[in-house]
């Protein structure tokens, strides 16, 4: 293999931010943040949602509230007489 052509490949830690659990795997993303798992560093990535909260994989529906969005958006761009 040939010496600096390839991409770092170390472990990351992916937190879900929705709930809150953390994944330590091995990937080449860059990042700016760094976590604290177990008395090691790690660089981190936070997710909207992964397989531990999204619905398809957990069974659970979310209610998302968008009635408050489409609320505010017909107040702010309603035709005006």
């Amino acid at each position: 293999m040939k010496e600096g052509i390839h991409p770092e490949y170390r472990p990351v830690v992916f937190r879900d931010s929705s709930i809150g659990q953390n994944f330590i795997i091995r990937s080449t993303v860059k990042t700016k943040d760094k976590i604290t798992v177990d008395g090691q560093e790690y660089p981190l990535v936070n997710l909207d949602t992964s397989s531990a909260s999204h619905p398809h994989y957990t069974g659970k529906q979310k209610v998302v509230d968008t009635g408050g969005r489409v609320g505010k958006f017909n107040a702010r761009y309603a035709r005006k007489a």
